[in-house]
Formats: C-alpha cells, sequence, structure tokens
C-alpha cells in the first residue's frame, strides 16, 4: 500500500509545479491583446503581442470557460504593422479564422495550426480591407482602395476555403471618399457609400441572391451594421467625423423590423468621438465605440436609443476596435494598440453594456 500511496504524492506534487509553468507558457509574459474574437459568451479568442528580441511577437490565446482558462493555439505569421493598422482577428467557427492587417490577409480552418494567405484577385495598393467573415459556405470581405482624391469601395467573395476573393460584380461604390460594411448572423447585409451621400444596401440570406433594399441612413450619413437581433435589425447612422464640432460625431440609432425591411427612427446618440465601432446585443440594447481628445467612449443604451450612458476609457487614444456582443449581454472591445506607449486593454460587459471592466487575460 505504501507504493501507491508514494506515488500519488508524487503525482500531486507535480501537478502543483506545473501548474504555474502551464499559466505562464499559455500567456507569454509582457502580452498585449491586439484583436479579440468571440463565437460565443463562452468560447473566444485574443490575438495579441510581446516583446522579444527588439520586437513583437504574436501569441494566439483561446477559451472555452468564458475567460477562466486560457490555452495557446498556433498564432498566425503576422507582424505588428509600422503605420499602426489594425492587425484584426475573426472567428468564425471553432476551428476557422481569417487575421488581416489591412493589407495581407491569412486564415486557418484547423484552429491555427497551419496559417495560410488569401489573395485579393484586382485588388492594387493603397488599400485597406476593413472586414473579412464567413457565412452560408462562401467568404466576404470590404476593400477600399484610394488615392489622388479618388477611392473605390467594392465587396470581394469567395468560397470557404479558396485561396483567392474575388470582386463581386454590381458591388462597388466610387469617388472622393468611399467606404462600406457588413454584418452576418440572421442574414447578410452590405452597404458601401460615397462622399457622405445616398448608399447602396442588399441583403440576403443565403449569401448567392441579394436583394436591394432601402438604405437603413438618411443621405448625408454613414451606415454602421449590426447582425439581426430577435428579428430586428440595428444599424447605427453616423455623420462625417468633426461634425457638430472637432473630435465629434452627430449619430442616431434605426431599427427594422425584418431583414430587408424599412428603418425608422432617429433616437439621438451621444457625438463625443469619432465613431469606432457599433454592435447591438438586442434591439433595444445597443453601444458605440468612439475616440476623441485622446479618450475612449462607449456610448450604449437599453431602450432603444431614447437614454443613452458613457462609459470613458482610458486616455489610450488611439483606437477602439472589435466591438462585438457575442450572446447573453456579454460584450468585448479592445481599447489602444501593443506597441503604443499606453500598450492596449481588452474590456468586458456582461450587463449588455452599461458597465465595462478592462479585463486582465491570464
Amino acid at each position: 500500500m505504501r507504493i501507491p500511496a508514494l506515488l500519488a504524492s508524487v503525482l500531486t506534487l507535480l501537478a502543483v509545479s506545473a501548474s504555474p509553468a502551464t499559466a505562464e507558457s499559455a500567456v507569454p509574459r509582457g502580452f498585449r491583446p491586439a484583436s479579440t474574437s468571440w463565437t460565443s459568451p463562452a468560447t473566444g479568442y485574443v490575438l495579441g503581442y510581446s516583446p522579444c528580441a527588439k520586437s513583437w511577437c504574436p501569441a494566439l490565446l483561446g477559451t472555452t470557460d468564458g475567460g477562466t482558462h486560457w490555452r495557446r493555439l498556433g498564432a498566425p505569421p503576422m507582424a505588428l504593422p509600422d503605420n499602426h493598422n489594425h492587425v484584426a482577428l475573426t472567428f468564425t467557427g471553432d476551428r476557422v479564422a481569417y487575421v488581416s492587417d489591412g493589407v495581407r490577409v491569412r486564415t486557418t480552418r484547423d484552429g491555427g495550426v497551419s496559417w495560410h494567405p488569401v489573395g485579393l484577385v484586382g485588388a492594387r495598393e493603397p488599400y485597406y480591407l476593413s472586414k473579412i467573415t464567413e457565412t452560408a459556405g462562401r467568404v466576404f470581405a470590404v476593400l477600399t482602395t484610394f488615392g489622388d482624391g479618388h477611392g473605390s469601395t467594392r465587396l470581394y467573395s469567395g468560397i470557404a476555403g479558396s485561396p483567392v476573393l474575388l470582386p463581386v460584380p454590381g458591388f462597388a461604390a466610387t469617388g472622393g471618399i468611399t467606404y462600406g460594411d457588413l454584418a452576418v448572423g440572421g442574414g447578410l447585409q452590405v452597404a458601401l457609400g460615397t462622399d457622405y451621400g445616398t448608399e447602396k444596401y442588399w441583403t440576403s440570406r443565403d449569401g448567392v441572391r441579394f436583394t436591394p433594399a432601402e438604405p437603413p441612413c438618411p443621405a448625408g450619413s454613414v451606415a454602421s451594421l449590426a447582425g439581426v437581433r430577435d428579428r430586428q435589425v440595428v444599424a447605427l447612422c453616423s455623420s462625417s467625423p468633426g461634425s457638430p464640432q472637432p473630435g465629434s460625431t452627430e449619430r442616431q440609432l434605426r431599427h427594422a423590423a425584418k431583414l430587408g425591411g424599412t428603418f425608422s427612427g432617429g433616437d439621438a446618440a451621444p457625438f463625443a468621438g469619432i465613431t469606432q465601432g457599433f454592435a447591438a446585443a438586442s434591439p433595444s440594447s445597443a453601444t458605440v465605440a468612439a475616440e476623441g481628445g485622446g479618450t475612449g467612449f462607449l456610448h450604449s443604451t437599453a431602450d432603444g436609443g431614447r437614454t443613452w450612458t458613457t462609459s470613458v476609457l482610458s486616455d489610450r487614444g488611439l483606437s477602439l476596435t472589435d466591438l462585438d456582443f457575442p450572446g447573453g449581454g456579454t460584450g468585448v472591445v479592445v481599447d489602444g494598440q501593443p506597441d503604443a506607449d499606453g500598450g492596449s486593454a481588452l474590456y468586458r460587459t456582461t450587463d449588455g453594456g452599461h458597465m465595462w471592466r478592462e479585463w486582465t487575460i491570464g
């Protein structure tokens, strides 16, 4: 009986002594988040960077219990860009993800074991890929080219797993200033616009057949799209940056009763900061991420836009990215950039956006 008892004691000692090493290896020393993506309130991923050999090395972490425990995954070969472009991570399933620095795109279909480049046919620099996602067996991306006072924003697409994406015929906006957005969840929505004029807007339930619809926003404003929430569609309409005063944006929340339906409403949202992101937890609960004067703001409503509360974040003052509500009132956003003087941090809410708290990983 003494041998099994001794063996149990040794195993227990090894398990205890191994725990700190495992935790330390999961979250690198000096780790700073760059991007986060969640497929549910419990399952999420954080791509970050830590100092190494006078540079910054990427690390990808994953959790399946809401952040109580983290595991290390294979990180994409994506360096921090010198121009401070956002390195954006998008998981569309437990094993499928995309990462982009606005110019290069990498994808994995095996949970980070291997990463492969995705080509953008016909794209000529300078350009910026603002969003990429996958739904209904297809990949969709929004890409904007610019230069010499003229630009274009196009929708790109391809079959899931394809090494290249192609421009979708008929989905383009050209002019001096062009922009676009897309959203998935309950259907696919695409909005493309030019020079703060009237936007074009399409919806699709299968990613193949698209139907033109009345744009979410009135002329002179830009649509930020959220997915379908309880059969309703929520959009944020923002004016040009700097209106009504420098460092501010006029905004209003609008709703449609169904995908492809007519949007209505016009309750004004707080105008502090330049719009950085928008997400809705439900038809009545939504949050706007904004930056102004070196300060981050999260403007949230719980009553469909009639009243708002504002959470003031740090003075990092660079960017608020990846604002999202994966479900159950849980929301996330990344503040700052890893290589900035103020660093970066992950914030989380569990009450639909009323209270946001900085979240330490590991």
